[in-house]
């Protein structure tokens, strides 16, 4: 599968560039104020050249050049002249200092800005996106958008942008200032243009190149690094710190030398404007040398200005180099931050979306069809193996509790997930009080459903944070209510700071028991019409803890529609349906002791069970 990283990048592209610019657009203002101060530095700079020509020529050593028409001859006279030329060059270097204050401060205000936007852009997105894209798209890859690609963008706007701006103007402003006082020394100073031409399009092609592969090389350490660190559990049980640390050494090898491939190129291209920047000079020095032994009008004030323009001329072109790898990584990460905006969101809510108070709790899969691969067609045949579920028929009558049995695989998580719509179907319809699922909000449908995960995932924050997840209307006293009713309140006063216990991140410092039974509590809060559990929610905790929560899950179920996957059969039991899940499909169904006398698939799954046998994947 082709990777986000593996798009072609394009050196400049128009397109990307007005999108990038659409962010500036709030602050518009700000950015004509740059421009102007862009505008006026560029057009100051060269006059600090003639002002060094007039003190020469006019003061320094006299000449009868038109400029020094009406300048003195005295000694007094020619020494007001270097103080008021001195005070005059002083006065605008103030004035410039200003300008130069107020445009960096700006354009890095705006910058730091535009990077608040894209990055508040981006995680908005993810936060729509359906959880498809998300097993299709490596965490660190997803990292590396929000925080070095969107960085790259802030480079270009506050480094290349400004030295895009005020180099290409101060070239232009020499450029003409140089043709307008002598064409020849110009044209001098000009000759080794076309080479540098030349040599700038040569060296943007190869940083172009190294710049793209540095990002993609970027992109795997960070997905290394961060599946290292999420997984340093198994990682130290396993004993696999010497071979991910040769697998990183690999990925970290290559990016260092993407990273000095870049460097090469970079390094080589400096030089190389000094060197036809210095050839240049040589140029005019030697033509202009000649020119005034020879007496042929130029002056020695005008070849010493020559000389300031020549570098400060090729300065902003070397400055260009920058621009131009700014660019690269820009364009290549805009590429890469536009395709994540511009994703897809499968998962839509309809044009009039319908919403609900409350669910009565009836859920009905009407011949559903489902295969995680969103391009699988309506009419894929039945033995494709795309398919998780293959024409499932369920009806759950609200209030009903039902249990979903089933080897591995069998597509009892996948039930669940269409509940809540975490994915749409192929085929078929799921319904909950006889309306499609697709034609509810999914705010509104989510927040009638309540599920417990096996894996029950806690955010950095306070127990209390936990519980409420950012609902500041739920009031303490249902909070402290349902969790003495789920049997988990004991446990938190117990803590220090009780509900404002502090957890850290995952709820690594909890118990699985523990946080399964906060889980427990965290739905209750949140009074769902619909509870789904996930996976088998007492697995891995001892007896007592078992006890505990299958009390807690019992009194959770109360009242409301509730489906539950489980492993373990003896929890269960008490459910006023199994469904047994095989292959995809519904094989069996009834109550615990129905499918016992039956003796088929379930009798079979609980005989090997409590004969100390795992359950056959067939």
């Amino acid at each position: 599968m082709t990777q986000p990283d593996d798009i072609g990048a394009k050196a400049f592209d128009w397109d990307l560039v007005k999108r990038i610019f659409t962010y500036l657009k709030p602050y518009k203002g700000l950015v004509g104020f740059t421009m102007l101060a862009a505008v006026l530095m560029a057009a100051l700079q060269p006059y600090f050249g003639v002002l060094q020509r007039n003190a020469i020529d006019c003061y320094l050593a006299p000449t009868h050049s038109a400029n020094c028409a009406n300048v003195g001859s005295t000694t007094e006279a020619l020494y007001q002249g270097v103080v008021q030329i001195g005070l005059l060059y002083l006065g605008l270097k103030v004035f410039e200092f200003l300008f130069k204050y107020g445009f960096t401060y700006a354009l890095n205000w705006i910058g730091q800005h535009v990077l608040y936007d894209i990055r508040s852009d981006i995680f908005s997105k993810l936060q729509r996106l359906h959880l498809g894209y998300f097993d299709k798209n490596p965490v660190g890859r997803l990292i590396t958008r929000v925080t070095s690609d969107v960085d790259a963008i802030n480079q270009f706007i506050t480094n290349g942008l400004s030295a895009l701006v005020t180099s290409t103007l101060l070239i232009i402003a020499y450029v003409v200032i140089m043709l307008a006082l002598s064409w020849k020394l110009a044209l001098v100073s000009f000759v080794v243009l076309p080479i540098l031409y030349w040599a700038s399009a040569y060296f943007r092609g190869k940083m172009r190149i190294s710049s793209r592969d540095v990002r993609i090389k970027q992109a795997i350490v960070n997905t290394q690094l961060n599946e290292n660190i999420t997984g340093m559990l198994t990682v130290q049980l396993f004993n696999r710190e010497g071979r991910n640390q040769a697998k990183f050494d690999l990925a970290n090898r290559a990016f260092l030398g993407g990273m000095l491939e870049n460097v090469k190129w970079f390094s080589l291209y400096m030089p190389t404007v000094s060197l036809l920047s210095n050839v240049a000079m040589a140029l005019v020095i030697w033509y202009g040398g000649r020119e005034i032994l020879e007496g042929q009008g130029i002056t020695l004030g005008l070849l010493i200005a020559f000389t300031a323009w020549i570098t400060q001329l090729f300065q902003p072109i070397q400055d260009l180099a920058d621009v131009f790898t700014n660019m690269q990584m820009a364009m290549a990460s805009a590429e890469r931050i536009f395709g994540v905006l511009d994703t897809d969101e499968e998962i839509k809510d309809p044009a009039q979306p319908k919403t609900v108070e409350s669910f009565k709790g009836d859920v009905h899969f009407q011949n559903v069809w489902f295969a995680y691969d969103s391009s699988t067609p309506a009419d894929a045949p039945e033995k494709d193996d795309r398919w998780i579920l293959r024409g499932i028929d369920l009806h759950i009558k609200p209030g009903e509790s039902v249990a979903l049995v089933g080897a591995t695989g069998a597509g009892k998580t996948s039930i669940i997930s269409l509940v809540s719509r975490f994915y749409d179907i192929q085929k078929g319809s799921v319904k909950v009080d006889g309306i499609d699922v697709r034609e509810y909000s999914q705010h509104s449908l989510r927040k009638h459903i309540g599920v417990v995960l096996q894996d029950v995932f806690l955010f950095a924050g306070t127990i209390e944070s936990n519980l409420r997840l950012g609902n500041e209307a739920i009031p303490m006293e249902r909070i402290i209510n349902a969790c003495k009713y789920v049997g988990v309140h004991e446990f938190i006063m117990s803590l220090p700071d009780g509900y404002q216990s502090e957890v850290r991140e995952r709820g690594a410092t909890l118990s699985t028991g523990q946080k399964q039974l906060l889980a427990f509590a965290r739905a209750l809060i949140q009074n769902p019409d619909i509870l789904l559990v996930l996976d088998e929610a007492t697995a891995s905790v001892d007896t007592e803890t078992e006890l505990l929560i299958q009390d807690s899950l019992a009194k959770l179920m109360q009242g409301r529609t509730s489906i539950i996957i489980a492993h373990r059969l003896s929890t269960i039991e008490h459910c006023d349906r199994i469904i047994v899940m095989r292959k995809g499909k519904i094989v069996e169904q009834g109550s615990h002791r129905e499918l016992l006398v039956k003796g088929g698939y379930y009798a079979k799954l609980h005989q090997l069970q409590y004969s100390g046998h795992a359950m056959s994947a067939d």
